[in-house]
């Protein structure tokens, strides 16, 4: 399994009244992940993109932890927790700069084309990806 790893520093304007990182931050960060994750496996979701395709969340679920603050670093890591060639489940999870789980959270993703929202096989549109993300995913 491929675990894809980014560091993040916590700016100020994503922590809320509290002093901690507001919670749909997480949640651009995860994005980040996914990206950096799509690259170490040698592609790039902007190309897809700009074939017509796109990506979007059809489930989310999140575990907060720990809360980070205005300039920890966070590590993100990300991989492919799931995969049947139609649906992607990608797994997270986000560390303190002390090394304690700060997030555990998956979101399921299925490829569509843009115009129309018609779901597309991974698999058929992209055999490329569908053999990196079957070799990169967690075993069961």
């Amino acid at each position: 399994m491929l675990v894809s790893k980014k560091e993040i520093e916590v700016r100020y304007a994503e922590t809320d009244q509290m002093g901690v990182v507001y919670h749909a931050n997480y949640l651009i960060w995860m994005e980040v992940g996914r990206t950096k994750l799509i690259q170490d496996l040698g592609f790039s979701y902007a190309e897809m993109e700009k074939e017509g395709v796109i990506s979007p969340v059809v489930d989310l679920q999140v575990r907060y932890k720990k809360p980070l603050t205005y300039g920890d670093t966070v590590t993100v890591h990300t991989w492919i927790e799931e995969y049947n060639g139609f649906k992607v489940a990608y797994g997270y999870e986000m560390y303190t700069p002390q090394g304690e789980l700060a997030l555990q959270a998956v979101s399921n993703h299925v490829c569509v084309k843009k115009d129309t929202f018609k779901p597309i096989q991974i698999r058929k549109a992209y055999p490329e990806w569908h053999k990196a993300y079957e070799k990169a995913k967690k075993q069961a």
